[in-house]
């Protein structure tokens, strides 16, 4: 499997980062996108990378929040045919509450899922999107509870509720190798949760790595270590972080996980498993 980040908040590779994350996942002769970053800036790096984005079979929406959401309609204009895996619950209502701000929206686009209907397809809690490919959605109970700590809901203004986080899946591969990997880029509901999922729907395989951002950002650090040592119990062998996991919750994982098992993500890194 190889993956090659083609937007995340740390630039690199000459490529321009921002708040958001979009990841190209390549095995055999299959290719995957996962989430289409903030804006169109995505697609811009594919071009420089010299990847055409009209060759990904199937794209993935990793939970309905714009900085994954964005340049879902840069795709479907780079690409005329590819489904775009979301979750049943998936719509456009998803919302912040911030103490100066008030409530601010932070969803998909508005009407990008009507618009592309014929090409949005709904995911349920496991299923397979191409050889080797599978999404996965939550089955830990009580993640309204992080949504509630964390501020964020869903519904219609007038009626909204703490957010459980549905709207989130997993992409899981099948390693030619052996194991699998799991990428999921925010894990809301934690990574070591998230691995923890996947681990009981392949009971009988290895977790090689985690990939994605941990929504660490604003985390105090004896928080971060004790999530450190809860991802070291799974026994996840490599995790490949950044976006909102943030510099200095990176640098907290890196010093409890160590340098061999921790890589930052930025653009244009390209690695194999």
């Amino acid at each position: 499997m190889k993956v090659t980040v083609l937007v995340d908040n740390q630039a690199g590779c000459g490529l321009q980062g921002e708040w958001g994350l979009s990841v190209l996942v390549e095995q055999g002769q299959t290719r995957v996108l996962l989430d289409a970053g903030a804006t169109d800036l995505f697609a811009e790096n594919a071009r420089a990378l010299g990847i055409d984005l009209g060759s990904v079979q199937a794209a993935v929406l990793s939970h309905a929040h714009f900085d994954h959401a964005g340049g879902m309609r840069a795709f479907f204009g780079a690409n005329d045919h590819a489904p775009f895996y979301v979750q049943e619950s998936c719509g456009e209502d998803c919302y912040a509450e911030h103490p100066e701000k008030g409530l601010e929206y932070i969803g998909v686009p508005k009407g990008v899922l009507g618009e592309h209907a014929d090409r949005v397809a709904r995911a349920g809690e496991k299923v397979q999107v191409a050889p080797g490919f599978w999404l996965l959605g939550h089955s830990t109970p009580g993640l309204e509870e992080v949504g509630r700590a964390s501020h964020m809901l869903v519904g219609e203004p007038g009626c909204l509720r703490p957010d459980d986080f549905a709207h989130e899946q997993s992409l899981v591969v099948e390693l030619e190798s052996g194991g699998i990997a799991v990428l999921n880029s925010c894990c809301h509901a934690g990574a070591d949760v998230v691995v923890r999922e996947a681990q009981r729907a392949w009971p009988d395989q290895p977790v090689r790595a985690v990939v994605g951002g941990f929504h660490l950002y604003e985390t105090p650090e004896p928080e971060v270590r004790a999530f450190a040592q809860r991802l070291r119990e799974t026994g996840v062998e490599l995790v490949v972080t950044g976006h909102c996991t943030g510099p200095e919750a990176l640098g907290v994982l890196t010093q409890e996980l160590g340098q061999d098992v921790v890589c930052p993500l930025s653009c244009g890194l390209a690695f194999e498993l």
